[in-house]
């Protein structure tokens, strides 16, 4: 099965609809990671095939239960899950927050090669970041520690917005000692095409 077929396949898992000129640009995507990869240690997944799962379906299979027109993507890394949700949802307006100087290089250069108009790359710590607006969602891959998390990016999410968190096995630990200011709005189990690693979203709100 080629990428492309893994990928319209697994997309059609989800239950999404994504034209087939996104879809390429998806896999062009991945392509500049592999590409950046052999000198920037961007991500540890390096066979394209399961980058197809282990990137842009597992990203992707967040879509349907989250809806904004301002994100903020924490910690972007390579532009996960950022860069898959700014190409899916042309119509939101994606920033993609990371401290690293090498990996913000390749998130400015994958914006203007997949002609992203409706991102922006920031290189700032979260804890120091200033921003003149809040967000509408404020989402991170990179979570190590739920109530961490919040104390560094919450201040960032809207009064209405969600603050929403990648994680794979369900954090009963770290739900039990999340810090005062949010509500636990559910944990959703997400089933990601390729994929045999649970995964789960984890969706809070600020209580203000």
């Amino acid at each position: 099965m080629s990428l492309a077929e893994k990928l319209a396949q697994g997309l059609a898992e989800l239950g999404l609809r994504v034209p087939a000129a996104t879809q390429r640009k998806l896999l062009d995507y991945l392509a500049l990671i592999e590409k950046w990869n052999r000198v920037h240690n961007l991500t540890a997944v390096r066979v394209s095939t399961r980058m197809v799962s282990d990137h842009l379906l597992d990203c992707l299979a967040v879509v349907p239960h989250l809806d904004a027109r301002t994100i903020l993507d924490v910690g972007s890394g390579a532009g996960l899950p950022g860069i898959p949700l700014a190409l899916v949802w042309p119509q939101a307006r994606v920033t993609l927050l990371d401290s690293n100087h090498k990996k913000a290089a390749f998130l400015r250069q994958a914006t203007i090669e997949l002609g992203l108009s409706n991102t922006e790359v920031v290189c700032e710590r979260v804890e120091t970041w200033q921003p003149q607006r809040e967000f509408e969602l404020v989402i991170s891959r990179a979570v190590s520690d739920l109530s961490e998390f919040l104390k560094l990016a919450g201040r960032l999410c809207a009064a209405d917005g969600i603050v929403a968190a990648m994680k794979g096995l369900y954090p009963h630990e770290e739900l039990a000692q999340l810090p005062g200011g949010f509500k636990l709005r559910g944990v959703v189990p997400l089933q990601v095409p390729g994929m045999r690693a649970e995964r789960h979203l984890v969706l809070l709100s600020p209580v203000r």
